[in-house]
């Protein structure tokens, strides 16, 4: 069965008590407001969702409580990052038991000089080769410090268990590159409303916007015009591509939002 990156993920928030402890009773209510709008799925414990913050265990436990709550027609994306292949594959496995249907991998980068295309590849490849479940690869270079090269994903398309990759870098330029250089099962989300106008014109994917979860109206326009199946259609029109975007990019511009006051400004 193929699987569709078409349409809006918003990576959502993970919702925490004055105590630290993880609000499962805000999570629910959050889900269900959602759950009323026009959106293709969900990307869970992402940078959004703060997993950095988090246990292993409690990143399983909410990934398996937004399963619980998640429509049969919307896809759990789970965040199954960590500095170690090793350790990134037995999260992958255990979001994959919790009900997540992909895995989204961010880059490795804490050794950040050792962090070579050659080393991203090998961590990717072994990851890919023992998930039970397709991967997203996640450049966030704001984040991360490092910005996966358009060849190295080319090579890393051709894996049979990678589905395709967020790209949270902001170079448009980049994306058209990367969908030229893979093959048209190879599907790309945008990771910030801040360039996804940019990117529908050489449009092949979808988009993991934070806003997607408060512009919900802007959303619902984008998602119907996205190509189905994440196909490589041909770029949206110019004029199409603007009425499309989520009117909530303006909004990242100003300087009380996600970009200077973190998850609390989104």
């Amino acid at each position: 069965m193929s699987i569709s990156l078409a349409g809006i993920f918003p990576p959502i928030p993970t919702p925490f008590q004055a105590d630290g402890e993880i609000d499962f009773a805000a999570l629910e209510r959050n889900l269900t407001r959602w759950n009323a709008q026009p959106l293709a799925g969900y990307v869970v414990g992402g940078s959004n969702g703060e997993f950095v913050f988090m246990t292993p265990d409690e990143r399983v436990q909410v990934v398996h409580a937004v399963q619980e709550l998640v429509p049969e027609d919307r896809l759990l994306i789970a965040g199954a990052a960590a500095e170690s292949s090793r350790e990134t594959i037995d999260i992958t496995r255990r979001m994959a038991e919790a009900g997540a249907e992909l895995a989204i991998v961010v880059t490795p980068h804490y050794f950040k000089n050792q962090m070579t295309a050659e080393a991203l590849e090998h961590h990717y490849r072994l990851v890919a080769d023992a998930s039970p479940i397709p991967i997203i690869l996640y450049s966030v270079p704001a984040n991360t410090g490092i910005d996966l090269p358009v060849e190295t994903v080319a090579r890393l398309a051709e894996h049979p268990n990678v589905l395709g990759l967020k790209e949270s870098g902001g170079d448009v330029t980049k994306i058209a590159r990367m969908v030229r250089a893979t093959g048209a099962s190879f599907q790309i989300l945008a990771g910030s409303a801040g360039f996804f106008l940019g990117s529908l014109g050489s449009w092949r994917g979808g988009g993991g916007l934070g806003a997607g979860q408060h512009r919900r109206r802007g959303a619902s326009r984008t998602r119907t015009m996205l190509p189905r199946g994440g196909a490589r259609s041909g770029a949206i029109p110019p004029a199409a591509a603007r009425r499309a975007q989520p009117r909530g990019h303006r909004a990242l511009r100003r300087p009380w939002t996600e970009s200077r006051h973190g998850f609390d400004g989104l």
